[in-house]
């Protein structure tokens, strides 16, 4: 038998799950991955320590190196791994949802407009973190709802989302930067060094509230995650398996959406790490569609293994966006080529 073919099965009192090894397998080793590297991180720095040095650090709460791991650097580690598990999964769904390798919040739009609600609240109202990350929220909610009517004809197609969501970012690309150039000019800057997508502001505030909030979306995308299989087969197929079409699409794009915003409220826009994990993951694991839980174990190892590149590797220490954006750039032409050959 095909090993990327087998599964088991686990029953959780009346539900049962169908599990794929090569899924779990590849689960496992990118938590793996994800593990090594969050423990060089937070014994890279100024004040360098070994793997043991900082497991002692984190048991020994009255030594120096307890404050350098647990309270400067672990915030960080930790939100990189939970942002980046959130921005996988949020791509994944966009993927799913329109059986489409380039549908993710940052190409169709939803990161800006989260980027737009967060800007509008720190230029008009101050930076609080409460504060922006209701107007990421609202912002990013919003833009959903406009592309998702805009694209709207008798049901939603993939590529029609895909468009209407590219206009409408561009659109708000512009109103973003009449934004910043019309704002007095520390929280212009303030907001261009958010925009980038960085981690370097990043305390327990942030990683704790995040975190709790992006955990407790997490947890509802698990029953979602069966609709979403169904959607993929298209939404007469699914209507015919018992799915509410239009209900189930609309609550896995709010999900989407608020993943989205939850990293952007705490770290700004970080892209193509939701459009590359889904679709990365899909080939390790060899699935026909987009698994959740793959894409969010290889989100935060991306995420992980970026910000240690940003912080530890390049000459001068960038905001995580910045390698982000490279990296995901030469993913994304490849992509293009690759599908471009693949419909010839």
């Amino acid at each position: 038998m095909d090993f990327g073919r087998r599964t088991l099965w686990a029953r959780l009192g009346p539900v049962s799950l169908r599990l794929d090894v090569r899924s779990l397998a590849v689960c496992a080793v990118l938590a793996a991955l994800s593990l090594s590297v969050a423990l060089v991180a937070l014994a890279s720095g100024d004040f360098r320590l070994s793997v043991s040095e900082v497991v002692s650090a984190v048991l020994d709460r009255q030594s120096f190196a307890h404050t350098i791991v647990v309270d400067w650097r672990m915030p960080r580690v930790l939100a990189a791994l939970v942002f980046g598990a959130a921005l996988g999964v949020s791509g994944a769904i966009f993927q799913s949802l329109t059986r489409n390798p380039l549908a993710s919040p940052d190409i169709i739009g939803f990161s800006t407009g989260a980027y737009t609600g967060a800007l509008l609240v720190m230029v008009l109202a101050g930076g609080s973190y409460l504060r922006v990350a209701g107007g990421a929220l609202a912002g990013g909610l919003a833009t959903a709802a406009l592309v998702y009517l805009l694209a709207y004809r008798r049901g939603v197609q993939g590529f029609r989302l895909i468009i209407v969501g590219i206009a409408v970012a561009a659109t708000l690309n512009s109103f973003n930067t009449w934004l910043m150039l019309t704002a007095d000019l520390e929280v212009a800057m303030a907001a261009a060094t958010w925009g980038i997508g960085s981690l370097n502001d990043t305390g327990w505030a942030q990683a704790g509230l995040g975190g709790v909030v992006i955990g407790v979306l997490l947890l509802v995308a698990v029953p979602l995650a069966r609709p979403l299989r169904q959607l993929e087969l298209g939404d007469d197929a699914a209507r015919a398996r018992g799915v509410a079409v239009e209900p189930a699409r609309l609550a896995l794009v709010a999900l989407g959406v608020a993943l989205t915003a939850a990293v952007s409220a705490a770290a700004g826009p970080i892209v193509f790490v939701a459009l590359a994990a889904g679709q990365i993951s899909r080939r390790l694991t060899r699935t026909a569609g987009v698994a959740l839980a793959p894409a969010a174990f290889l989100g935060a190892l991306m995420l992980c293994a970026c910000d240690y590149v940003a912080q530890h590797v390049l000459p001068t220490p960038l905001p995580v966006g910045v390698v982000t954006v490279v990296l995901g750039g030469g993913y994304l032409i490849w992509l293009l080529i690759h599908e471009s050959r693949r419909r010839l």
